[in-house]
């Protein structure tokens, strides 16, 4: 019965005043209150069994026993619960929504993600992947529509769920169960060469249907292209970029295909530098879409496949229904956007109160870029998925109910939406920031923040290694931005300095924030950074970034940012100074030289401000 206690040694009892039994609590468990006994585990013995519903306090802390589960005490002093009683299937949950059970299943979404995340970081070799956290894990359902995401890198989470549909598209009637696929052809559904995207099919109990999709994406460190790093200044054409995957069949009916791979990486006019250390990122990535199974199939069975897949078109609803609400306090609005070489984006914001939905039209961009600032459409999407979460005051995954009330326009021939075979390596860490600052300016609730990556990378047929550098963020209303820091559309943080300079012959000789380049006004923007790394021996380095030349904006009569500069001191005494997208050799002793843009403020400054 409840409470029930056995011992095979030392005749604990429940009853009367005996020990270690303190007495008896109701608590709520399997949607009802039980009876639980309360028990003192400093007073059990080696052998003291307990079966739930019952609860052991001690000192610091309060054990649980469920009903169907017992907790027994070892002789090392550990208490181990074990099931004792078989489960009787799947909670009985409805399908219809629930409000709680709503949050449950955003949480146990995201969750997935989350574990997926923890796996790829501990099990990646690049320090790109396991140091920097240049990764994003997420779930899709059948339809390859994001469901929820871990909060990873949102250019890689909102882009994603065009990999998967490229997958479905192409794959979907060959598709088997142990089938793993990479890609990251730009063009097909990825952003840009360095991010390879792994995706994942879970088919139901008999292997014949897709019931949903897990994806792991990881930005490698070197994948080929005329620059180690993989992020070429001068890059026009995506061959230049380095290898590129489409639809490529990695595992093979639960078997890595490893020749295969290997084969992929060395092959091309600019082949991988290291693919030993590509092909152990993409097993790390291969791992987390198989924790995500794992976990995805524990909660199928804890509710059942109709409640689970019911939830995943619940959530999504749950996501409209926010951005909705949102869209009946914005206004229109449109914003020009210029980047250093010129071009520019455009935007026009329109809102249909009536219908609760919002036009974003980049007509008016420039056209195709000559050099590798295009980003693919999916890349452009992202900016706006993530610009409309950000609105959202609600704790939501997001997700691609985000985007159903947004209609996107853009024309094809836009350096928002190029034609193959135009270089887009810049597109998807310069561009996205542009068109999301745009984005803000065009809504009017945020300053510009540093707008760029500042994509710095280095290396030679031995070593290589891309880091991106924080600098300020863009002032609000009633905030002001936050000084170093990653904004945006990267989330990814910097390798410790005692992980960089062990893993790479260079030295941090500096990192420090960059005072005073934050842009005055009501609330002011954030600063910038300064980065100094000195080379102990020759190296290919090179910068691709942007405001080095055009300032981050200010908002409603707010300052701009200070621009960035990049330049390179020499041991000679002499300075190399170099343009925001430029590369260069150095020689042991060099150090090259990152100051990072500031953020904009926003608001005419109606008194002086206070300091920092």
């Amino acid at each position: 019965g409840a409470g029930n206690i056995r011992n095979p040694t030392s005749g604990l009892r429940v009853d009367s005043d005996g020990e270690p039994v303190l007495g008896r609590t109701n608590i709520f468990t399997g949607g009802a209150y039980q009876e639980a006994v309360i028990i003192d585990r400093e007073r059990m013995t080696p052998g003291n069994r307990v079966d739930g519903p019952a609860v052991i306090v001690e000192l610091h802390g309060t054990n649980v026993v469920e009903p169907g589960w017992s907790a027994e005490l070892t002789d090392t002093g550990d208490l181990v619960l074990k099931r004792v009683l078989e489960r009787t299937g799947a909670r009985d949950v409805s399908t219809e929504v629930d409000p709680i059970m709503l949050e449950i299943f955003n949480n146990l979404f995201m969750s997935i993600a989350e574990q997926m995340g923890t796996v790829l970081e501990n099990t990646a070799h690049s320090v790109n992947i396991k140091e920097r956290l240049d990764f994003s894990c997420a779930l899709f359902n059948a339809e390859g529509e994001l469901i929820a995401n871990a909060p990873h890198m949102p250019v890689h989470l909102g882009s994603m769920s065009e990999s998967v549909k490229t997958i479905i598209h192409d794959e979907g009637k060959t598709l088997r169960p142990g089938d793993v696929y990479a890609l990251n052809a730009p063009y097909h559904g990825g952003t840009h060469i360095p991010d390879v995207t792994v995706i994942t099919p879970v088919f139901d109990d008999q292997g014949q249907t897709v019931i949903f999709y897990l994806g792991s994406r990881g930005h490698h460190a070197d994948i080929g292209g005329i620059t180690p790093g993989s992020m070429p200044p001068q890059s026009t054409v995506i061959d230049e970029e380095g290898i590129l995957i489409e639809n490529f069949r990695v595992v093979r009916g639960g078997s890595f295909a490893e020749q295969a791979v290997l084969d992929l990486f060395t092959s091309g006019r600019y082949p991988a530098r290291n693919p030993q250390q590509n092909i152990a990122d993409l097993k790390a990535q291969i791992a987390a879409c198989e924790k995500g199974i794992q976990e995805l199939r524990r909660v199928i069975s804890e509710y059942g496949l109709d409640v689970v897949d019911a939830y995943m078109q619940h959530v999504q609803n749950n996501a409209e229904a926010c951005v909705r609400q949102v869209l009946g306090v914005l206004s229109d609005g449109s914003c020009t956007y210029r980047l250093d070489d010129g071009s520019v984006i455009h935007v026009e914001i329109r809102i249909d109160q009536v219908a609760q939905r919002a036009q974003i039209d980049f007509t008016g961009t420039s056209r195709q870029h000559s050099g590798n600032f295009n980003a693919p459409f999916a890349v452009t999407k992202a900016a706006v998925l993530y610009v409309f979460r950000t609105l959202v005051d609600e704790d939501i995954p997001l997700n691609e109910g985000c985007m159903k009330p947004l209609d996107i326009i853009v024309p094809d021939g836009l350096m928002l939406r190029p034609h193959y075979p135009a270089a887009v390596v810049a597109g998807n860490v310069e561009t996205c920031q542009a068109i999301t600052d745009a984005l803000y300016g065009a809504l009017g609730v945020l300053a510009g923040a540093q707008g760029t990556m500042n994509n710095f990378t280095f290396g030679n047929d031995r070593w290589q290694y891309y880091e991106t550098v924080c600098g300020g963020s863009g002032a609000g209303p009633d905030f002001d931005g936050t000084d170093a820091v990653h904004t945006h559309m990267t989330n990814s943080r910097l390798t410790d300095p005692e992980i960089l300079e062990w893993r790479f012959p260079v030295l941090l000789e500096s990192f420090a924030i960059r005072r005073d380049s934050g842009g005055k006004g009501n609330t002011r923007g954030g600063d910038g950074t300064v980065r100094r790394i000195r080379f102990l021996e020759p190296m290919t380095a090179a910068i691709l970034s942007s405001h080095r030349k055009v300032a981050p904006p200010g908002v409603d009569g707010g300052g701009h940012g200070a621009v960035g500069h990049n330049y390179v001191e020499r041991s000679d005494g002499t300075v190399t100074a170099l343009s925001g997208t430029d590369q260069t050799e150095m020689n042991r002793g060099d150090v090259f030289v990152i100051e990072t843009p500031g953020g904009g403020g926003f608001g005419t400054l109606t008194s002086e401000p206070t300091a920092r």
